[in-house]
């Protein structure tokens, strides 16, 4: 029952969202046409063809078609940005692509605000009416708790810190029979885990919440079968610890086996998603302007030096993947070959090599690093799926082989054409430990804004203020 009541919720949140969406288009198209001239509504009415799935679609990757009790308003702002963005990318492109001069530009930047502001209000006011609802005591879940530990208690803080979620502790149950009576946290003990079943048949039980030491997990299978068979929905508090840099995630492997995950940094599934639609949006808009560029360079670098126009590198990946980095040539034919005898020169300490003044970049080459127009074949990189736009300098197999273990947290995550170490004065690093402690930094805070506010920075400092090499 419970399932097919969630199920009802998420169909009509979708219907909701679809129909504010063309509410939002037809709203956009009525202010558009108090300022400006725009053909009939048919015209454009094709649009939402496309619009219509590709939200829906959005909108339930970002969870925003499941039951919102417990989520915060922030998570519905940010989340509907989310879609609002990768949706406008799909509209311009698809106009871009069917109809570039007939449709109007501003139709879809009015539209766009519009159906931010409209379903925006529709997922809040739902939210806050439903809140209003619970706290007088309507749409509310009874919640037997079993246990007595630490997770026990923090869950009941949890649980009476948000009475807008609609959930009441009806009672508590002790692991230690002769233990099982007084209150917990002012609840009363209603007895040991042994009576779970007769107290869930003698009062109005909607959910019991295990809250369980790790010593006890072997016996509980029992109560889960006692609990089940009454039809009783049951959840398990698992008691383990994780640092606080890890996000914990708890997953069914192939629909079967539960499997509690700990990883490193903030980029979940969803993320990933919307860093990788900002990578191919970059890396296609990049590859056109390399295209543009590629005839002057070339013949500036032939015309300099000897050697082929694009040098190919072995970088080191994500978690240790190797790929061939290309960048524009900037050094001499046999620059490798030189690195040995200059390796006494290094002025970083670590495992990064770099020299000011480096003797085998070439004339051109000085330019092409100045300007950063030597990474433009990076694209290529971030198209095919082994770089990010953001990310971490791709470091070299020799570089990783001198790396301490903490240092390896630094190629948890794909490498980048820029990031935080680039735009953070880096001729002024002068040792290795500096620049990883900077990538970990931006694993650790990353954000869809952070990279936004890292691209932004790397324009400027290309434009505005560029580094010596």
């Amino acid at each position: 029952m419970l399932k097919q009541q969630k199920r009802l919720f998420g169909f009509a949140a979708a219907v909701a969202d679809q129909f504010a969406l063309v509410a939002s288009f037809c709203i956009a198209y009525w202010i558009h046409s108090r300022t400006g001239r725009l053909e009939e509504l048919h015209n454009y009415t094709w649009i939402l063809l496309v619009a219509i799935p590709v939200w829906y679609f959005l909108m339930s990757i970002f969870g925003m078609h499941k039951s919102m009790r417990t989520c915060p308003y922030t998570f519905i702002l940010v989340s509907l940005a989310k879609v609002q963005f990768i949706g406008g990318l799909v509209l311009t492109s698809t106009i871009y692509f069917v109809d570039p001069k007939g449709f109007s530009r501003g139709l879809v930047a009015y539209f766009l605000g519009v159906s931010y502001l409209v379903i925006g209000m529709e997922k809040i006011l739902l939210k806050a009416g439903l809140s209003l609802i619970r706290r007088r005591g309507y749409n509310f879940r009874n919640i037997l708790v079993v246990g007595d530990n630490p997770k026990a208690h923090e869950f009941i803080h949890i649980i009476e810190q948000h009475d807008s979620w609609g959930l009441r502790i009806v009672g508590v149950l002790r692991t230690d029979r002769d233990k099982a009576k007084g209150d917990v946290e002012g609840y009363k003990v209603l007895g040991s885990i042994e009576d779970v079943g007769d107290v869930c048949k003698r009062i109005t039980v909607d959910e019991v919440v295990f809250c369980l030491p790790k010593d006890y997990l072997p016996r509980v299978e029992n109560y889960f079968l006692e609990v089940s068979q009454l039809g009783i929905t049951y959840r398990m508090v698992l008691d383990f610890e994780a640092h606080s840099y890890l996000r914990r995630e708890l997953t069914f492997f192939h629909e079967q086996i539960p499997m509690l995950s700990f990883y490193y940094g903030k980029l979940d599934a969803n993320s990933l998603f919307l860093k990788r639609c900002m990578d191919v949006a970059g890396a296609v808009l990049g590859l056109v302007i390399t295209g543009v560029l590629l005839p002057v360079i070339a013949a500036a670098i032939k015309l300099d030096s000897k050697g082929p126009v694009f040098f190919g590198q072995i970088r080191v990946g994500e978690n240790g993947r190797i790929f061939r980095c290309w960048k524009f040539r900037s050094m001499c034919r046999n620059a490798e070959e030189q690195k040995e005898q200059l390796r006494g020169r290094n002025e970083m300490g670590g495992a990064l090599f770099k020299i000011n003044g480096d003797p085998r970049i070439t004339g051109v080459g000085r330019f092409l690093r100045r300007t950063s127009l030597d990474e433009l074949p990076q694209f290529w990189n971030v198209l095919k799926g082994e770089m990010s736009l953001v990310g971490t300098r791709p470091p070299t197999p020799d570089e990783v082989l001198q790396y301490q273990s903490w240092h390896r947290k630094r190629i948890c995550i794909k490498p980048g054409i820029t990031g935080l170490w680039q735009v953070s004065g880096r001729n002024q690093i002068s040792n290795f430990d500096q620049v990883a402690k900077l990538d970990i930094d931006y694993i650790e805070k990353w954000s869809f804004w952070l990279d936004l506010k890292i691209l932004t920075k790397t324009v400027g400092k290309v434009f505005f203020q560029w580094d010596g090499v």
